[in-house]
């Protein structure tokens, strides 16, 4: 069968099947329809996936459509505070972040910096701290309008409409974290009326939805929007100019000053058990001058703070600082690896570097 190359709307459908069948509808109604129409069942299927009333099974009527948005579909005496981490250590832009979460205005805000470097965390930890609700997106290329504004969802054989996390934020009056959103495709732009601070239209079900006080926007990306031209970010895109002159503030985020870094690791090391204090000054030195040689051209690969952290975890389970740092740093190449381990053998000179090999079996 030959389909037009300009399929017809789902309102034409929807007239359709309304006028020769009725407000109930079948499958055998829908192949039928779509022949008449030149459409394939699966289009037609997606574009009546508003009105599924069950398996196999279509309510074409407005009260329908009223009924699945009626249903419950969150928890509103959920609490979305995050809980706060004693063991942070504030620094870089962590109190501009907060004063703008604080002030509880509408200020879309967007924050960029090299991985693990507490972004992320530095905006729970700042919604901690105001006792502001806070949700949290991950957004990826696969990301769509139905994963951020919502859409029906089949429950117990019903229709269910559900709100989607920005939704979920603009009534709440909550802090929406667009996490990695230089992850996006161009379906992010969904969101443009809702960064001018004028809410958005659901037009699945025909009903605005507000901004209640307090609701604010806050993206985190390894870039600025622009792509990874040096192929660190594998997978990050370049953003429509729109969708980021949208953010009216840009904070650029840096690893942690060394004092810092050691109070950071202390912390973690503090409720792992870890007593070891040398071992972690070592580690924020070795970090240090590895990032460094990172700025200068001198190496392609750097140590982040988080990855530090992920030392100290290991030390606290091998009980063992060189084996804890060679199964951190397995992940690069073993040029890399290698040129790392060395480095942390002049660092620290109570460890042997030729010993590694024989404890990688213990």
């Amino acid at each position: 069968m030959t389909f037009a190359p300009n399929p017809v709307t789902t309102e034409q459908l929807v007239q359709y099947l309304s006028e020769h069948v009725g407000d109930e509808v079948g499958c055998k109604n829908v192949k039928e329809a779509a022949s008449q129409l030149k459409l394939s069942y699966a289009t037609a299927c997606k574009r009546l996936k508003s009105y599924k009333a069950g398996i196999g099974k279509w309510n074409l009527t407005a009260e329908q459509i009223e009924k699945a948005y009626e249903a419950p579909a969150v928890n509103s005496a959920a609490n979305y505070i995050p809980e706060k981490d004693d063991s942070y250590v504030p620094f870089g832009n962590f109190n501009s972040v907060r004063k703008v979460i604080s002030s509880r205005k509408f200020y879309p805000t967007f924050i960029t910096g090299l991985s693990g470097n507490g972004k992320t965390m530095s905006v729970e930890q700042a919604c901690a701290a105001a006792k502001r609700e806070l949700i949290r997106v991950n957004i990826t290329i696969e990301t769509d309008e139905d994963d951020l504004i919502g859409g029906f969802r089949l429950v117990n054989g019903d229709t269910v409409w559900h709100n989607g996390p920005v939704v979920e934020a603009l009534e709440r009056g909550a802090v929406l974290l667009l996490d990695e959103v230089d992850l996006a495709s161009n379906k992010i732009l969904c969101l443009q009326p809702i960064l001018e601070g004028k809410g958005i239209f659901l037009k699945k079900i025909g009903r605005f939805v507000q901004p209640s006080a307090g609701f604010n926007v806050v993206a985190t990306a390894n870039t600025k929007g622009k792509g990874s031209d040096d192929g660190r970010f594998i997978g990050t895109n370049v953003l429509n100019e729109a969708f980021l002159e949208r953010f009216p503030v840009t904070f650029e985020q840096e690893y942690p000053p060394v004092g810092v870094e050691k109070k950071i690791l202390g912390g973690v090391a503090s409720q792992l058990g870890v007593t070891d204090t040398d071992f972690l000054a070592r580690l924020v030195d070795w970090g240090d001058i590895i990032r460094k040689t990172f700025y200068d051209g001198g190496i392609e690969e750097i140590i982040s703070t988080r990855r530090l952290v992920h030392i100290v975890r290991a030390y606290s389970i091998f009980n063992d600082k060189m084996k804890a740092i060679q199964v951190c740093v397995n992940r690069f190449d073993d040029e890399t690896k290698q040129a790392f381990l060395e480095l942390y053998d002049k660092v620290d000179a109570d460890v042997d570097i030729d010993k590694l090999e024989d404890k990688m079996y213990d």
